[in-house]
């Protein structure tokens, strides 16, 4: 964070400042901030925010053990660094955030990329910053910090030093979006697609476009907005963006996309295609399995583009990446038996996208093993889509059909009614019975594709696995 006093910070939060020991009101402290005691480091910033399982406060004693020299509470506790009692500990992250973003911003060169989306957020943050990191210091967020918290805990790594900020907008329900994406407003806004993901929390998949386009309603006059052009939901955000007085790009495999992709082609090894881009054309080959990560690369070149990296330089950066983020098609295992490890988070879209490219990279004398668990937070969309996913599996030919956990039961009885069982296809209880399962089952020439929700945890199933066979 950048340098501020206790009274500056005070001010900002509206809180009361209760100095400690040797500090007073100009003591200026510029310590990272975070809400976990575990992560504090000499002069970092506790922020102590009740939770639904435990409450920070309990914990500040801890941060303070571990360098913290600043406690923002919501309650006055007893500890032997200063404090700042707010009202709401959570909006003072927010308020602190805005306030630290704008005086960078206002001081140099700060440039700041929102993005959002039902799928692939994660992923293409970590492109953007890849391709930004090269040209000046890149804050983004760590794993998937999108959220009322982590978007705050993200912007408040920047320094004076700072170029790049890239945020990864999402949110569980209408305005959120705006709340989170408003504290910075971003200078270009990219919105990727429109999907099911989260929809019991939206209503609607309607709904749901409406709160993605809520990033390009608070971003920076005469910025850009970055859009899918292959999205028809996303597309029509246009107008939007011309509300917005927002210049408009758009990215994908259709035509007048400003950036698009030609001859997809998924390997084992990878995913290449032609970008092209005004008069060039150039290869792209990602490290990364899938073509679905073709537009959240066209996404992270169209975006750095605004910035003025050139669409080859771009390109280029992004071939040195080699996974997208750990648990996220991670390729695991030896070449006897391949695990993808795609199992940090599932909707119906990245599901589908996923099984697609299970059969893609399977050649000839190899077989494909899906482990599928639960698609949560779908509402009364749950049952329909594992149906469909069931279905999809099928209808690619996945050899084994591995269905694990109470809750995606309707996923394995939509599998056998479309014609698989006996050994093709089987339903276990929890991860370990899986793991005996496989363990006993799996062969030389798989290839085995693990995938479910975060909450569901079989992305640990997918870790042991591809430790047996490392």
């Amino acid at each position: 964070m950048i340098a501020l006093s206790l009274a500056e910070i005070a001010e900002i939060l509206d809180g009361e400042l209760r100095p400690a020991g040797a500090d007073s009101a100009q003591t200026v402290v510029r310590g990272p901030v975070d809400t976990d005691s575990r992560e504090m480091t000499p002069g970092a910033i506790f922020v102590a925010k009740p939770g639904e399982v435990t409450d920070g406060h309990l914990f500040v004693d801890a941060a303070v053990a571990a360098g913290a020299v600043l406690a923002i509470v919501e309650r006055p506790v007893e500890t032997e660094v200063s404090q700042i009692v707010v009202a709401d500990a959570v909006q003072a992250l927010a308020d602190l955030a805005r306030a630290v973003v704008a005086r960078v911003r206002a001081a140099g060169r700060l440039r700041i990329v929102g993005i959002t989306g039902s799928n692939g957020k994660t992923t293409t943050k970590n492109f953007l910053a890849r391709i930004l990191a090269d040209e000046g210091e890149t804050v983004a967020p760590i794993r998937s910090y999108n959220n009322e918290v982590g978007a705050p805990l993200t912007m408040l790594r920047v320094t004076e030093r700072t170029r790049y900020l890239v945020c990864e907008f999402g949110a569980a329900g209408q305005g959120g979006i705006a709340h989170l994406a408003g504290l910075v407003e971003p200078d270009a806004a990219v919105v990727l697609m429109v999907g099911l993901a989260h929809a019991g929390g939206f209503g609607s998949i309607e709904s749901t476009a409406r709160a993605k386009s809520e990033l390009l309603q608070v971003a920076r006059p005469g910025g850009t907005a970055v859009l899918n052009i292959d999205d028809p939901r996303v597309w029509a955000m246009r107008a939007v963006a011309e509300d917005r007085g927002l210049a408009v790009v758009g990215f994908g495999q259709g035509e007048g996309a400003v950036v698009r992709a030609e001859d997809v082609v998924v390997t084992a090894s990878g995913t290449s295609c032609t970008v092209v881009h005004a008069d060039e054309r150039f290869p792209l080959q990602l490290q990364v399995l899938g073509a679905h990560h073709i537009g959240n690369a066209l996404a992270a070149i169209a975006a750095a583009g605004v910035l003025g990296v050139p669409a080859s330089v771009a390109a280029a950066r992004l071939e040195t990446v080699e996974i997208a983020e750990r648990w996220r098609m991670q390729p695991m295992g030896n070449e006897r038996v391949r695990i993808i490890n795609d199992a940090y988070n599932a909707s119906p879209d990245s599901m589908a996208a996923a099984l697609r490219t299970l059969a893609q990279i399977t050649g000839p004398g190899e077989r494909t093993v899906a482990v599928l668990g639960a698609m949560t937070e779908l509402g009364e969309y749950a049952g329909e889509e594992h149906d469909r996913i069931g279905l999809l599996a099928v209808r690619l030919n996945i050899r084994r059909i591995v269905v694990v956990g109470p809750e995606a039961r309707r996923l394995y009885l939509a599998v056998v009614g479309e014609g698989s069982w006996d050994s093709e296809a089987v339903h276990l209880p929890d991860q370990d019975a899986a793991f005996e399962y496989l363990r006993g089952e799996l062969r030389d020439g798989d290839r085995v594709l693990v995938k479910s929700s975060n909450s569901v945890g079989l992305r640990h199933l997918g870790d042991r696995l591809g430790e047996l066979f490392s």
